[in-house]
């Protein structure tokens, strides 16, 4: 085996020797036992390779013969042809194996009975070492739900979180970007992926995977490289996703959504949940009206979030710094605009709800539309433009 291996991206990568990298891997692959059942035999022995040297007699003391005996077996042709390819992995720039004897193990992950074995990383490890918000929400995003994503990953980047996600298209993507727009000086971005750390999936976002790693970024998985796409596999990411994070924000989703497993996941672990509501209306506002109900934090804006994680901050300092706004945007005093909710409206609605005359009518809202207040949509409907800022 080599000596230990050390990165050029992102600082320190592989601080273990190969031969102890070598055994975490191992059980990580072992047959019979998952995470928590490895972690109550670390409790016994100081690390995997003192596990794999002791006997048969010291591992039936407390294991069920079956066991006992496949621990003290030799490695499998198949196990240890994989072992390799992943130690080959791991020697590439930018590349590395983090286990819990890892120096930059995420201390947040440490606390889960499930914590991954070994993650595999690609990108700057830095990352894991800073506060970080997890947003997440529905593939199928809205307009709306994919701005908001975008605005409040890009405000709470510029604070210094990384922002943490799941590569998914919609919400994922767009809070990835989002936080990409705020500049690798800042918080950057964390994609956790539900394959192996060399399968970028969906194959279309190979382009974002790439800008996270130009930009400082990481890309994380705990599945063995090579491991496609499966159903199963993303809940096990989502719960990483939590673990890392002081808090998920749920942007948009649907009741019964992977975002709302996240969210749940997040409870379950002590982290805070934010929900930004949307319409009565929408399909994908229910994931987080039902979160709200349940005591999730209701947020309209970063600051919002910055709140309830920095209770103690005081408001003069936050405006001095530029985090949040003093001052709306002045609205427009027209009848139409006083009519038109966030839900969409149509023409027809506007008469009723105003008395105007259709010709005045036209004019109100092309006005509106004109100044950025209002947009037209499909089917003849209007709808207020939200304000962009998340601050």
């Amino acid at each position: 085996m080599r000596n230990p291996v050390r990165g050029t991206l992102g600082g320190m990568q592989n601080t273990l020797s190969e031969d102890a990298l070598a055994a975490w891997l191992r059980l990580s692959l072992q047959p019979g036992i998952g995470t928590i059942h490895a972690h109550r035999l670390l409790q016994t022995f100081e690390d995997p390779c003192t596990l794999y040297q002791a006997s048969y007699a010291t591992l039936h003391a407390i294991l069920a013969a079956p066991l006992a005996a496949q621990l003290t077996q030799a490695l499998s042709a198949d196990a240890a042809k994989y072992i390799e390819r992943a130690l080959r992995w791991a020697r590439e720039p930018g590349h590395a194996l983090i286990t819990p004897a890892h120096p930059f193990y995420p201390e947040r992950l440490r606390q889960m009975p499930d914590a991954p074995l070994v993650l595999y990383a690609r990108g700057a490890l830095r990352r894991l070492q800073q506060d970080a918000l997890a947003l997440v929400g529905a593939r199928n995003a809205t307009a709306d739900g994919l701005d908001h994503a975008h605005a409040f990953a890009l405000y709470l980047a510029q604070q210094g979180f990384a922002i943490i996600s799941g590569l998914a298209h919609g919400i994922d993507a767009a809070a990835h970007r989002g936080a990409l727009e705020a500049g690798s000086e800042h918080g950057g971005t964390i994609a956790v992926l539900g394959t192996g750390a060399d399968i970028i999936y969906p194959a279309s976002h190979r382009a974002l995977a790439e800008d996270i790693l130009s930009a400082d970024g990481l890309i994380l998985s705990e599945f063995e490289l090579g491991r496609p796409a499966l159903a199963a596999h993303f809940p096990k990411r989502n719960r990483i996703v939590a673990g890392l994070s002081l808090g998920v924000v749920v942007v948009e989703a649907a009741l019964k959504s992977g975002s709302l497993i996240t969210a749940r996941l997040a409870v379950d672990m002590g982290r805070e949940v934010f929900a930004i509501p949307g319409s009565i209306h929408s399909p994908l506002a229910r994931g987080p009206h039902a979160l709200i109900k349940q005591g999730a934090k209701l947020v309209e804006s970063g600051a919002d979030i910055l709140a309830e994680l920095q209770p103690s901050a005081n408001l003069a300092q936050t405006v001095t710094k530029g985090l949040i706004q003093t001052a709306s945007p002045p609205t427009p005093s027209s009848p139409i605009w006083r009519a038109i909710g966030y839900d969409p409206v149509t023409e027809d609605q506007l008469q009723r709800r105003t008395g105007l005359a259709p010709a005045q009518l036209q004019v109100e809202l092309f006005t509106l539309e004109l100044e950025g207040h209002i947009e037209r949509r499909g089917h003849g409907q209007f709808v207020r433009i939200p304000a962009r800022s998340v601050s």
